[in-house]
């Protein structure tokens, strides 16, 4: 390597020494060997000079008045800081207790007299090799040092945006628990939850293969993907299909999220679950008892989207059951000797709980317990949700701020075999939703538009009637029956038709559903009987129409009953309406 225009300069060189003699001497052959000189004749002198001329090598005599050279050259090495500044002695001592003072005094080798140019010139030229050497490791150390401050200040930038849209959702909710416990500023574990239109809830837990800002490349898409989708009323399986296919296509080979989904539904006591590739999910049943929900699929953005499985396995629980998860963060901790947390450290936690102690509280604490101060290898991530009632989970706030449309109509007909193999009701939901004043109305919306358009195509175009619904054997027939049918919707659609109009109170959307089907006698449906709005209804025959009616402001049924038009009249100044009794429930 060609050395630079610095280093190949004449270096400054400082004498410091009493004897005019041996300074003139060593003077002489410093400047023949080609370098320039500065001369001192004591110890205060020198550190003068030195404050001055910032010398690059300092020749200092052990022994001088005024000041002594051992107290000069602590205060020329204090003055130096970083910058390396070799000091040779210049000495006839030879006691080892003399010179080793001189060492410690901040020397970094001894000249003796009388002096040998040869010597001179190769002390010279090695403490030079080695002041360059310690120059450019410390201007990497300083480059290093601001590339890693730079490099903080925008991670510290991209997780205030990441914290933006991976936002904490509903996790804040009374009936979920939650430690994450990140490696870095980034954070390989994601965790989001989020109220679902309809009802219920919508939770993701995820693990990235790694640490840091490499780790967290997919959690941002992953979470705008989340977030959006469970807003607009899509079902945990068409988030996990578009989450998958997205992580497929952005991560690098050998990049994959472990994930759980949970979707669930209070009112109905259930959770559907998906697990691919996290440690076992544990519900914990009110009693005690624990049931373990193993991962029965690989993790996401492996699978190409026509191999993905996207099936949830249901699983019925109580008022009071707890479902945990964790990432392998947890499992994998370990403490100062080494040891593992592992499944026996939850498990025993579970066990020795005391009465009353929450779930959370019992692995937590054992996990800190284990560890101590010993230093995390991992991402921990660990999550509780309670089986609750929905009036306890209040609603997600409305993040959006910019205003939406007053005035508009719009239809939509979904027709022939898209009726089995498409949704509409998250476009539909999404449309009402830019109106700002039906943003929290979201949960009654969704089910006013899942009503009518389930009546429509179960009933109106599929014919399937209600009275099957009756019995748990009913049940099966009647969606088996269903998945037939759907099979031969040739020359059938459904069509919304949806407008919005601004009132002197708020506002009023105006939902028509028609269907191609038969109809029904509505005239003489026992709900639909003027004045009949009990709610003492038990079967399930007639309660979506039941709910319908006390969710809208009008309900009405047109031609053969297979054109149904409902009016939803909102206020500014309420909030969701509580029109809503428990035969949702």
């Amino acid at each position: 390597m060609e050395a630079s225009i610095a280093d190949q300069r004449p270096l400054k060189i400082l004498i410091a020494d009493d004897s005019d003699s041996d300074r003139l001497i060593l003077k002489t052959l410093v400047k023949r060997i080609g370098h320039q000189v500065f001369e001192a004749r004591n110890g205060e002198e020198a550190v003068h000079l030195f404050e001055q001329a910032h010398p690059d090598i300092v020749l200092l005599d052990a022994m001088m008045p005024v000041m002594d050279g051992m107290e000069a050259a602590r205060r020329i090495k204090a003055l130096a800081g970083e910058r390396m500044v070799p000091l040779i002695f210049l000495t006839s001592l030879s006691e080892a207790d003399a010179l080793a003072r001189c060492l410690d005094a901040g020397g970094d080798d001894f000249l003796s007299k009388p002096y040998n140019r040869v010597i001179i010139e190769a002390k010279i030229n090695a403490f030079n090799r080695m002041r360059r050497m310690h120059r450019t490791l410390s201007d990497q150390r300083d480059h290093i040092r601001d590339l890693n401050d730079q490099m903080l200040k925008e991670q510290k930038i991209a997780k205030r945006v990441f914290d933006n849209v991976a936002h904490t959702g509903c996790l804040d909710a009374v009936n979920i628990r939650y430690h994450v416990s990140p490696l870095s500023i980034f954070n390989g574990d994601v965790l989001f939850a989020s109220p679902r239109p309809a009802g219920g809830m919508l939770i993701f837990v995820g693990d990235f293969t790694g640490h840091g800002l490499p780790a967290a490349i997919g959690a941002m898409p992953l979470a705008e993907i989340f977030y959006g989708m469970a807003a607009k009323g899509f079902s945990a399986k068409d988030v996990l299909r578009e989450i998958n296919q997205k992580l497929k296509n952005i991560l690098p080979v050998g990049m994959f999220c472990c994930g759980a989904m949970i979707e669930a539904v209070f009112h109905q006591h259930q959770l559907w679950f998906w697990n691919g590739g996290l440690p076992d999910a544990t519900l914990i049943r009110a009693n005690g008892d624990t049931v373990a929900m193993p991962s029965r699929h690989l993790p996401l953005g492996i699978l190409p989207p026509d191999q993905f499985d996207a099936g949830l396995e249901q699983v019925a629980t109580q008022p009071g059951d707890t479902l945990m998860l964790m990432t392998d963060g947890v499992l994998e901790s370990r403490n100062a000797a080494g040891e593992l947390f592992g499944d026996a450290g939850v498990a025993q936690a579970l066990d020795t709980r005391g009465g009353g102690m929450h779930p959370f509280d019992a692995v937590i604490g054992s996990l800190r317990e284990f560890i101590g101060a010993h230093q995390d290898d991992d991402d921990i991530t660990l999550f509780c949700v309670d089986m609750v009632d929905d009036a306890e989970i209040a609603p997600l706030p409305d993040r959006t701020t910019l205003p939406g449309p007053a005035e508009w109509h719009c239809e939509y007909e979904i027709r022939e075999r898209t009726l089995g193999d498409f949704n509409p009701l998250p476009l539909l939901l999404h449309i009402c939703m830019e109106v700002p004043g039906l943003r929290s109305r979201s949960g009654e919306i969704y089910t006013v538009l899942a009503e009518l358009y389930n009546n429509a195509l179960e009933h109106g175009i599929l014919e399937l009637p209600s009275d099957w619904k009756h019995s748990p054997e009913g049940f099966g027939k009647y969606y088996r029956e269903r998945q037939v049918r759907l099979g031969r919707v040739k020359g059938h659609f459904i069509r919304f038709s949806l407008s919005h109009s601004m009132k002197p109170y708020g506002g009023q959307l105006r939902v028509v559903c028609e269907d191609s089907g038969s109809g029904f006698d509505f005239e003489n449906h026992p709900v639909l009987a003027a004045g009949d709005t009990r709610s003492e209804h038990t079967r399930y025959a007639g309660r979506g129409l039941l709910l319908m009616r006390q969710l809208s402001q009008s309900l009405r049924f047109h031609g053969r009953g297979n054109r149904v038009e409902i009016v939803y009249d909102w206020d500014l100044s309420d909030g969701p309406s509580d029109r809503i009794t428990n035969d949702r429930h």
